[in-house]
Formats: C-alpha cells, sequence, structure tokens
C-alpha cells in the first residue's frame, strides 16, 4: 500500500481538489509511486486526506484525464502505463514487477490498513496490543537513559547472542518464576517477532507443519506462509489449547513444533492451567515435539500471577522461550529474548548476524539497566494498576452497550476482550464502516480466516474517555449491520 503522510491545507488558496492532485502528481514525477502502483480505495484516500468524496473525485477524474492514472473495473485506481511518457523521456524501471516476486508475501490488506491508520491521531484505537502513552513510565525513563554514560564505554557491535550484562539480567529475572537459564543459553532479539522468524527460517525445513491455537495471532502474519510454512489449527477450550488434537496431528501428519501463547492468549485472552501446562509438556515429551512458547503478556496479570511457565516444566530442552519488553515496558525500545538449549541459541544467533549484526546496543543497555536498577518490576506494578481500571471501565461500557448483542469473557491479564458478536456479519464491511467513523477496530477475521463473529478489543491504549466513546459509536455500528443482515 502507497504511503501518505500529508493532508491538504484547507486555509490555502488553491482549491483543495487542487492541492491533492498536486500532490499525486509529483509522488508520480519523483518516481516515489511507480507505474502499475494502486492507489488506496477512495474510501481510505477521502479519509486519510479529510476531504469528502466529491472533492476527492474531482481530483482523481482529472489526473485520469491527465493520463497519470486510470481506473480499472472493479481493481481500483493506479498509476497510468503512459504516465512516464508525459512527464519524461526515458522509461522507468517497472518496480512492480519485482514487488511480485519477493520471498515474503504481503500481509493481508486489513492488517496493512491497520498498520498504516495506527499513526493516525484522530482514530480511536479500539484493537491496539500497546500500553497506552498516558502509561508510559516517562520519569523511570529519563532516570535510566541519565545512568548510561556511566555504564557504555563503546556502542560497538555487540556479541552474537547479545550484550552479556543484559543476559546476566534476563537469566536472573527468569528464575524468579522457576526458568533457570544460563547467559550462555539466552539470546537477545528486535522483539518476539524476530525470534519467530529465526526459528522459522534457521530450524524448520520447508513444508513444515506448525501446530497452533485457533484463532491465532500468527494468522495475521503471513512470515510462516513466507517461507513456506503450514499452519494446522487446534481449538481452545476454557483450559487453553486441547491436547488430544494435538496427539492426533503429531501421528498423522508431518508435524514439527508446537507454537502456544500460554499467557493471556492472543486474541482470546484464555490463560492455560497449570493442568494442561503439565498435560502439554507430558505430552511433547512423549511424542518429541518442540515447544515455542510465546510468553510476552505473563507479567501483565491483573488478579493472580500466572501458572508456572511450560519451560519451568521441563530440563530436556523441550521449549523455545520467547519473552519481550514490548508489550510491558517499550515496544520501541526492540528487546526480546529466545532461551533455549545452547547449539539451538548458537545456530539462531549466527542467522541473527547474517540479518542485522546484533540489537541495538543502545536498547540492550537501556534494557538491562531497566532490570538492574529494580525500576522495571516498579513499574510493572503501575501497570498493572493501570490495565485493572482500564478493564474495569472497557467492562462497564460492554455490559451497558453491548449485553443483548455480544458476549465476552472478563480477562484475567493482557491486553484483550474476545467478543463474540451474537448475529454474524461481515466483518470487512464492519471494518470499513468503522474507520468512516474514525474508529479502528480488529476483526475476528485477520485470526481465524473464517470468523464472522468476533472482535479482537483492546483495553490497554486509548484513553478511557475514547474508549467509552468508541465502543458506543461502535455498538450502533453492529446494531445497524445486524438489521441489514
Amino acid at each position: 500500500m502507497l504511503s501518505i503522510d500529508w493532508m491538504p491545507n484547507p486555509k490555502d488558496a488553491m482549491p483543495l481538489y487542487q492541492q491533492i492532485k498536486e500532490y499525486i502528481k509529483n509522488k508520480i514525477a519523483a518516481g516515489e509511486w511507480p507505474i502499475n502502483s494502486k492507489l488506496p480505495p477512495q474510501r481510505t484516500l477521502a479519509h486519510i486526506f479529510q476531504v469528502n468524496r466529491s472533492t476527492l473525485t474531482i481530483a482523481l477524474d482529472e489526473l485520469i484525464a491527465d493520463g497519470l492514472l486510470e481506473s480499472k473495473l472493479g481493481s481500483g485506481t493506479w498509476v497510468a502505463n503512459n504516465t512516464w511518457s508525459l512527464l519524461t523521456s526515458t522509461l522507468p524501471v517497472n518496480w512492480t514487477s519485482y514487488l511480485n516476486r519477493g520471498i515474503y508475501l504481503p500481509n493481508l490488506h486489513t492488517v496493512q490498513e491497520i498498520n498504516h491508520l495506527e499513526f493516525n491521531p484522530k482514530i480511536i484505537r479500539l484493537g491496539t496490543g500497546e500500553l497506552s502513552p498516558d502509561i508510559f513510565p516517562k520519569a523511570m525513563m529519563d532516570s535510566i537513559l541519565r545512568k548510561l554514560p556511566n555504564r557504555i564505554h563503546s556502542l560497538g557491535y555487540e556479541e552474537p547472542r547479545g550484550l552479556p550484562f543484559l543476559r546476566q539480567q534476563i537469566s536472573t529475572y527468569l528464575s524468579s518464576f522457576g526458568i533457570n537459564a544460563s547467559p550462555s543459553s539466552i539470546m537477545i532479539v528486535s522483539g518476539a517477532l524476530q525470534a519467530l522468524q529465526l526459528i522459522c527460517t534457521s530450524l524448520l525445513p520447508k513444508d513444515s507443519t506448525i501446530l497452533l491455537e485457533s484463532p491465532s495471532y500468527l494468522f495475521s502474519l503471513k512470515l510462516f506462509q513466507s517461507m513456506n510454512m503450514n499452519f494446522c489449527s487446534i481449538p481452545l477450550d476454557e483450559e487453553g489449547i486441547e491436547i488430544a488434537p494435538i496427539s492426533f496431528h503429531k501421528k498423522h501428519k508431518n508435524t514439527n513444533l508446537l507454537y502456544t501463547i500460554p499467557c493471556f492468549h492472543n486474541p482470546t485472552g484464555i490463560i492455560m492451567t497449570e493442568k494442561r501446562r503439565k498435560s502439554i509438556i507430558d505430552l511433547c515429551q512423549k511424542e518429541q515435539l518442540p515447544v515455542i512458547e510465546d510468553d510476552v503478556y505473563r507479567e501483565l496479570w491483573l488478579d493472580t500471577p500466572p501458572p508456572t511457565p511450560l519451560k519451568a516444566l521441563e530440563k530436556e530442552g523441550l521449549v523455545l522461550y520467547l519473552g519481550s519488553l514490548s508489550k510491558s515496558l517499550s515496544p520501541g525500545l526492540r528487546i526480546g529474548w529466545i532461551v533455549g538449549p545452547e547449539p539451538v541459541i548458537e545456530r539462531l544467533a549466527d542467522i541473527k548476524m547474517q540479518n542485522d549484526y546484533g540489537s541495538s546496543s543502545l536498547s540492550q543497555w537501556a534494557a538491562a539497566e531497566w532490570f538492574a536498577s529494580g525500576l522495571y518490576q516498579i513499574h510493572l506494578e503501575e501497570v498493572r494498576t493501570q490495565l485493572r481500571i482500564r478493564r474495569e471501565v472497557a467492562c462497564n461500557t460492554l455490559e451497558t452497550h453491548f449485553s443483548d448483542i455480544a458476549t465476552w469473557q472478563i480477562p484475567k491479564g493482557g491486553f484483550y476482550i474476545w467478543l463474540i458478536l451474537s448475529q454474524a456479519i461481515s466483518m470487512q464491511k464492519l471494518f470499513k464502516t468503522a474507520l468512516d467513523n474514525g474508529l479502528l477496530i480488529h476483526p475476528g477475521h485477520i485470526y481465524d480466516p473464517l470468523s464472522n463473529h468476533h472482535l479482537r478489543l483492546s483495553y490497554s491504549y486509548a484513553s478511557l474517555p475514547e474508549m467509552e466513546n468508541g465502543l458506543f459509536r461502535l455498538s450502533t455500528l453492529i446494531r445497524n449491520l445486524m438489521k441489514q443482515s
């Protein structure tokens, strides 16, 4: 999707449609929008430019008349093939043909739109899985950053496995909930997503089959499909991922790995019980099925601490454990970690060095100081306090406006409420209608391709007034769509 970070100025003497026309023309002339580039839908463009559809239509029609754009029936508006004959005497490289040949598949269109629109300050973000800026620990972060000059003597590359001081701090931190991991069995990554990418490219053969919960965060990504990996969905119940289907698929299919989010699952919020965790480990040990435990939400408990990690229940190196500061502190630090057998960590570190030569040294030093200073635990207490308030506001608002059209479970931690609508509606239509009304949502079909009853709501990001107002408006939109169904 083309990136647009500009809006016309209503105070300018030039008419709005003319400003839009000149903006698009300049993008094409500069080669930033090459031939065969598809423009966002008119509805989206009008929203980005903050103009009505008629104003946008005038601008696009004139660009089409000038030969700069063309409209393809049922396919949208594109930069025309003959654009460059009007602007230059030489033909450009057809970058579109390169785009279609890359290894990585594009994100789902809805996910692309979410990724772009999450940076629009005028939109209420009802699905964002991130702590609100209101919870950002600015004073603590200032304190941490002021201490770093006395610790850092160089900002060169770190060891392949990451800064030793940070790995030692993480080793101590992990021991507080039962994981005994030496620094040599820990590797620093730029968030849990990079950990998944490294595992996929370093350890799994093509056409591997990965078992995972359904619905799952991974269905919103194209990472594994790009690497020719196959997903096999395993149902969830109130105790977590079900046992019997894992055993069946391991015996009857070429299954290579189990991926699970046992703490405050994304998107459902379910927490795997201690009994189920032990059963999972027993089964996977018996079947020799490696496990990726994605535990990035562990510290976001609101009622009671979660059960022991899967990693702490085994001693044979069966589980690769993923942690991160992205959910609990700051996604911008880009600091996460993998815990596993030393030969596996060494292999992953070697591949990571081929990719980026190590995560940011500055971020690693900052993360280490958060742990060493004790401020991280103090911050977590405040995060839990704020999330409890937000959870209460969200659940009260849902009770007021959604009780007759949906059901949900009160989350015990994490960010998410998995809303189950009483009537199926078009998730794509709801997404677009909500966007037209200034609401950005996460429809269920990006986590389960067959879902037309679900929404992933987040109480972690939007301000409390925005959350209440946004949920009320969303309930009205859903009721209208239900009446039309």
